[in-house]
């Protein structure tokens, strides 16, 4: 007897659980592990989005700002060597006086200025002019 319930726990264990006698059952439960397998993968390929896709995409903005600053930074020392150079002429008196007498027409008193008027732009070479200079006997 001892055989015969060894066979009959054997037999237990490997039992299956019995098939359902309605195949549409089947087939439901058959398309429900289909679509918890692809939900899973779907929240799956969300999480690998958040993990890597919008990480890298804030690095590769935040490298296109750090550029564009360091191209501001760089216009910014070229503007300021250039002022700190011209601040460096100002201290001359002879530099502020030659900018006085061109920019602004300063003399000094005693001294009458002269300005140098161009030709009018509305007189064309054909509309002026031109005698032959005469003959002196």
């Amino acid at each position: 007897m001892a055989d015969g319930e060894l066979g009959r726990g054997a037999e237990r264990r490997t039992r299956r659980a019995p098939a359902t006698r309605n195949p549409a059952t089947a087939a439901l439960r058959q398309r429900r592990r289909v679509l918890v397998r692809v939900l899973i993968a779907a929240m799956v390929l969300v999480a690998l989005l958040f993990v890597f896709v919008f990480p890298a995409r804030t690095l590769l903005a935040q490298r296109e700002q750090t550029e564009d600053q360091r191209k501001t930074l760089e216009l910014l020392q070229r503007q300021s060597s250039k002022l700190e150079e011209e601040s460096r002429r100002l201290q001359n008196d002879a530099e502020v006086e030659r900018m006085a007498r061109e920019q602004y027409g300063f003399v000094y008193p005693g001294e009458r200025p002269f300005v140098v008027v161009p030709p009018s732009a509305s007189a064309t070479p054909s509309s002026t002019t031109t005698t032959k200079p005469a003959k002196r006997p």
